[in-house]
């Protein structure tokens, strides 16, 4: 039998808040981890997938640690991303509704550091922040993380390397005897050394099921294309899920602008988000694809943590992550609260061999996405240039006169007839831009 909130120790302040959030049912990492933050003292090492609960796993607890008498900051969190920092806090916020008296702040980078320094003027218990603002902060003399007892790393295996600068000297200034709690979704090298620098001997590690919760409700599948149909055959996949949420991941950032410029120029609802963007560009994209404003987020790696977004219902890999890690963060995107959804990767025929070494170091299974005939491609090509045509806003610069010799001209024709007409002239263009192209590619050859 599953156990409650109750059963793990949260009061009913807490639970109250959980209800009206729709939340009763713990998650595994959250039944795991939450007693042992309230009733232990030792550190902590939790091992859990993306989207498996983590944030309430230590919030929780940590809201009903928080000495509400004492007016110091008395928690840290950190996060790799301003994104995730903001998700964080958010959360925070939802969960403590009913414990006002608990004050949380979020400082992170990208944004004026001024109003987050008057924020901190006030009373504050528990600090969100990304390691570099931090750090700022610190050496300005503008907080003060001298005397806390829990220092959370949330992500942590994305700080480690990235943000490894800013972590050192925060780290130097919080105490020796404080709490840490880590918590990661892969354990690299990089992170078994944190622990062994800056933890508590003994340490209590905890495990949530990596081999189902992690990759619950994922169909992860993969589709083989030649390099010249790559853009054709991801272009039938997004017209195929059409008013749905997704996620593209590129490799680097000009793949990810080039990306995005075809996919306005075929009129779909995308925007693109990468590290050499704006905070403020990233924010308005971001807020932009959370609300539904748009369906198709194209990505960085770097760029898409801390993502939490529901519904969205596919996750692409444009091209091959280059390690098993960024595989496990970009999947984690979808199938997130119980859903389910489908993680695609685009390989050509060289790269089919490395998917047995994800499957097996990763303990999932693909299956592979036929990818559409000649005859669909072609169809769907038709499909976007008839959606382009219907997004096209009318050119006011036309003069009247002009429209009405056109309009005189197709006068006597009803609409299907004007469709099969428009349809026959668009066919009869393509087929010959493609015959044109293979006699180049024949001369090329010869």
């Amino acid at each position: 039998m599953s156990k409650t909130f109750s059963d793990l120790g949260i009061h009913q302040q807490i639970q109250q808040s959980l209800t009206d959030l729709k939340i009763s049912v713990p998650t595994d990492i959250q039944e795991k981890v939450i007693p042992v933050i309230l009733n232990k003292k030792d550190d902590v090492v939790a091992l859990a997938k993306t989207g498996t609960g983590k944030t309430a796993a230590f919030g929780l607890p940590l809201l009903q640690l928080i000495d509400t008498e004492n007016a110091n900051i008395q928690a840290v969190i950190l996060a790799p991303t301003r994104e995730l920092g903001q998700q964080i806090h958010s959360n925070l916020e939802s969960f403590a509704s009913n414990i006002p008296e608990i004050s949380i702040a979020v400082v992170c980078g990208g944004i004026p550091i001024k109003p987050q320094i008057e924020r901190l003027k006030k009373t504050t218990h528990i600090v969100v922040a990304t390691p570099g603002r931090l750090a700022d902060l610190v050496k300005r003399e503008a907080i003060n993380i001298k005397n806390i007892y829990y220092f959370i790393l949330d992500e942590a295996d994305e700080m480690v390397s990235a943000l490894k600068e800013g972590l050192d000297a925060i780290i130097t200034e919080i105490p020796k005897k404080r709490r840490t709690l880590l918590f990661t979704a892969t354990m690299p090298g990089a992170i078994r050394q944190m622990v062994n620098n800056y933890m508590a001997k003994n340490v209590v590690q905890i495990e949530a099921d990596m081999k189902t919760i992690g990759h619950q409700g994922i169909e992860h599948q993969y589709v083989v294309v030649e390099p010249i149909e790559k853009l054709e055959v991801l272009l039938h996949f997004l017209n195929s899920k059409e008013g749905k949420r997704g996620i593209i991941f590129c490799k680097t950032k000009a793949a990810v602008n080039k990306l995005a410029k075809n996919l306005a120029i075929n009129k779909f609802s995308s925007g693109a988000i990468h590290g050499s963007l704006t905070q403020g560009i990233r924010d308005r994209i971001m807020g932009q694809f959370r609300e539904g404003h748009i369906d198709i987020l194209i990505a960085t790696d770097l760029a898409a943590r801390g993502i939490d977004v529901k519904e969205v219902e596919y996750v692409v890999n444009y091209h091959l992550p280059d390690t098993y890690d960024a595989y496990v963060h970009r999947s984690g995107r979808t199938a997130r609260a119980g859903a389910k959804g489908l993680s695609l990767t685009v390989l050509q025929q060289e790269e089919v061999v490395d998917i047995a070494d994800f499957e097996k170091e990763l303990g999932i299974s693909f299956s592979r996405y036929e990818k559409a005939d000649a005859q669909s491609i072609e169809e769907n090509n038709g499909l976007i240039w008839a959606k382009k045509i219907f997004k096209t806003k009318p050119n006011k610069t036309v003069s009247e006169d002009f429209k009405r010799k056109v309009s005189t001209v197709f006068h006597h024709l009803t609409k299907e007839e004007l469709v099969e007409k428009v349809l026959a002239d668009y066919l009869a263009r393509t087929t010959t831009k493609v015959s044109k192209e293979e006699n180049s590619k024949k001369k090329k050859r010869k």
